[in-house]
């Protein structure tokens, strides 16, 4: 469970929600922490980590009852979900995105038959999800994607590439944005739920990767797949919209664990400095020590509240696009800036991998460029501004 460090209240969260913090971390703690080193080793969680989650009802927090879920309606469980594992000190990107990326797109867009049909096995673990967005020659530009489904009959029949898909190894349901329209037309786009059994449907390499690395990356393709009609997710030639809607939540997950991280990183150095001895006394008496950490400490103060205001705007259903690009943008640069001095404080110990804030450096890089780059969240931000 987080160990408070000694900044201001949040006012986000109730007394059930620490209730639930509680068994999530004894969750990780226990179950998790254990093992993670050999899922580093392995590339990926394995299946059983799905089974077990499922069974504590870590998958399904949104879900309705009726479909195997908790039926919650708040993100705020998400969110301790994140929390606690940086507080762990394992990175489980994939759980984030089962549950914080994917389910909104089968709450929101499912047919009753559909839901039926995929939501137990979603909520117990059965089935893990994925999103299949990004292709090699289109990563943040989607209306550029050139991954086509052609109807024919009852079906739709996809060809094309995708490349650095979370949970791409091990998924069972993969939301795929395909062109059923015209060329490079936000209208041309299309969700179809692509079951991996499908003959057609390949997964290639797990992609090796700086950090990250007991969350898989993998390249997938699809030749001549037959997709039933019936997988459709949507409306046909609407999912650029829907994709769009729900980048203020994933957008939102990303800065919560970037945040998340980094008062990790600063709880990991006040540990090591209090016990690291340099010249007759301990690092963390030393004026620069003392200094960097003083800076740290308000940077994630100030991050965290930015995020809290995101968090209750967005239990309101009012946190915009491009407040939430906002807060992506503040809360990964601010991991990269705190995660960079706090590894700095550990000297040559800092560079070693057996420290958790070497991992936590690694791992921190890629927030600044997937779901969206700072790069991009600027342009977002200056659009909204008039620029």
């Amino acid at each position: 469970m987080i160990e408070r460090l000694d900044g201001m209240e949040r006012m986000v969260f109730a007394e059930e929600h620490e209730d639930f913090r509680e068994v999530v971390a004894r969750f990780y703690r226990e179950e998790i922490v254990p093992e993670y080193a050999a899922w580093e080793a392995a590339g990926a969680p394995p299946r059983d980590f799905w089974r077990r989650a499922g069974e504590l009802g870590l998958l399904g927090l949104q879900i309705p009852e009726e479909y195997g879920g908790s039926g919650a309606e708040t993100f705020l469980l998400n969110v301790i979900l994140t929390e606690e594992c940086q507080a762990a000190g394992v990175a489980l990107g994939g759980l984030r995105v089962h549950t914080d990326i994917c389910m909104p797109y089968f709450l929101r867009y499912c047919t009753e038959e559909q839901r039926k049909r995929w939501m137990p096995r979603l909520v117990s673990g059965e089935a893990v999800a994925a999103l299949a967005m990004s292709e090699p020659g289109a990563g943040s530009d989607v209306k550029s994607l050139t991954t086509r489904a052609v109807r024919e009959g009852d079906h739709y029949v996809v060809n094309g590439a995708k490349t650095f898909i979370s949970n791409g190894s091990s998924a069972d349901l993969v939301i795929t944005a395909v062109r059923t329209g015209a060329e490079g037309t936000r209208e041309g786009i299309s969700l179809l739920v692509i079951e991996a059994d499908t003959p057609g449907f390949h997964r290639g390499r797990n992609l090796p990767k700086l950090g990250l690395k007991a969350q898989d990356l993998t390249e997938l393709s699809f030749t001549d797949v037959r997709v039933p009609a019936e997988n459709l997710l949507g409306e046909e030639g609407r999912g650029f919209e829907y994709l769009t809607a729900n980048l203020a939540q994933e957008r939102l997950s990303i800065a919560v664990n970037s945040q998340a991280a980094a008062a990790q990183a600063l709880r990991t150095t006040l540990d090591y400095v209090r016990e690291r001895k340099a010249f007759g006394t301990t690092v963390g008496a030393f004026q620069n020590t003392k200094f960097e950490l003083a800076a740290c400490a308000t940077e994630v103060e100030a991050g965290q509240a930015l995020l809290d205001r995101a968090l209750l705007l967005h239990e309101q259903g009012r946190l915009t696009g491009h407040d939430a690009a906002k807060v992506k943008l503040y809360c990964t640069e601010l991991q990269g800036r705190v995660v960079d001095r706090c590894l700095q404080l550990h000297g040559g110990y800092g560079y070693m991998l057996e420290y958790p804030i070497t991992r936590a450096y690694a791992d921190a890089r890629v927030s600044r460029i997937y779901a969206g780059s700072s790069e991009v969240m600027k342009v977002i931000i200056a659009k909204s501004m008039g620029l």
